[in-house]
């Protein structure tokens, strides 16, 4: 083996046991810090989106610096809030539907039994059949309006992620307003960064516009489809869509059991209930956003998914949505250095 083969084998080692110890390191300080970082980070976030509209209403419309950002915040608030308060009524409008869904549940009970019935004796387990199983008795030891209200707490807590998601939501717009109001309108920085805030601006601005899109499509197709809780669904989408991967899958499958007790008779409606939502995840997703995004965050799919998977347990449903950003600017920062530049190829999927 040539010397300058093992010297780079040797500098690889090093860089990856040092950039190991580092992570484990840094692990232990973001875990601690959570209370505080948790709001600074989505707050950096924050400013991504709103340093645009800020910087349109003071420079085209002439509008005060201090006004342009109260405006931009106020209508993030009125937005969110808005959005809140749709989505708890649509909730809320789940206890005029129990008679009917405790009906359908017994129907489809039913029909599983029979199902069941029609297997032959060798392949059937003993004790299952009509003779063994009474639907309405199940339904009986099963709280339906427990389940549902179960549900609907799931879904206020995860549609509270929009305004409570944060530990303290005044923290995050004082982090926001701080930071905003000390750049200059239209300000473009060189360096390392200028290149920071062009690439994470550009995903953060384009991933909310296709998870807007992804959420209104969503509800729309699901009311279309007749199915309750359209706009909550659609609210999820939107959420989750800033969730690589998984957040997608999640988005497509919460529907499935409110259809299965609305639609008990429609197995054609189940299937249309989780396909096309997952087309519209799947054509945006896989299709529209990287046409837009292009490779302009150069992260390998399983860097993404590890990454994924560190922040969220790290700081939970808030490490997801920010995993993404964060690991970029990590990779940008890494790959400006000789040392850790190693480090930046790995991250981006090339190990040669």
């Amino acid at each position: 083996m040539r010397s300058s083969d093992l010297s780079r084998e040797q500098g690889l080692l090093i860089t990856g046991s040092l950039v190991l110890l580092a992570t484990v390191a840094l692990s232990f300080a973001l875990s601690w810090g959570s209370r505080v970082l948790i709001p600074l980070f989505l707050a950096f976030l924050v400013v991504y989106l709103v340093a645009p509209v800020v910087d349109l209403l003071q420079v085209r419309l002439g509008a005060p610096r201090w006004l342009a950002i109260f405006f931009a915040f106020v209508v993030i608030g009125l937005g969110t809030t808005g959005l809140t308060l749709l989505v708890w009524s649509s909730i809320n409008g789940l206890a005029d539907e129990m008679p009917r869904y405790r009906e359908s549940l017994t129907n489809l009970g039913h029909e599983l039994v029979g199902l069941v019935e029609l297997l032959p004796d060798y392949i059937r387990p003993d004790g299952l059949g009509a003779d063994h199983i009474d639907p309405e008795a199940l339904l009986g030891n099963l709280n339906l309006e427990s389940l549902l209200t179960t549900l609907g707490t799931g879904a206020t807590n995860l549609v509270g992620v929009l305004t409570n998601l944060l530990w303290n939501a005044v923290l995050v717009v004082l982090f926001s307003v701080i930071i905003i109001a000390g750049r200059k309108p239209l300000q473009e920085h060189s360096g390392l960064r200028g290149e920071i805030d062009r690439r994470v601006q550009k995903y953060l601005v384009t991933k909310f516009t296709m998870s807007a899109l992804t959420g209104t499509l969503t509800w729309l197709v699901l009311t279309v489809l007749g199915v309750p809780l359209a706009l909550m669904f659609g609210v999820f989408a939107f959420v989750l869509n800033f969730i690589p991967s998984v957040g997608s899958l999640l988005a497509m499958l919460l529907p499935l059991p409110i259809a299965l007790v609305h639609f008990p008779d429609s197995p054609l409606m189940w299937v249309l209930v989780v396909a096309l939502p997952g087309l519209v995840q799947f054509g945006i997703g896989n299709v529209l956003e990287p046409r837009v995004l292009g490779d302009s965050l150069d992260l390998h799919p399983i860097t993404i998914l590890l990454t994924l998977i560190f922040w969220a347990l790290l700081w939970g449903v808030v490490g997801a949505l920010i995993s993404v950003p964060v690991t970029a600017v990590v990779k940008i920062i890494l790959e400006r250095y000789e040392t850790t530049r190693p480090a930046a190829e790995i991250l981006a999927g090339r190990f040669g």
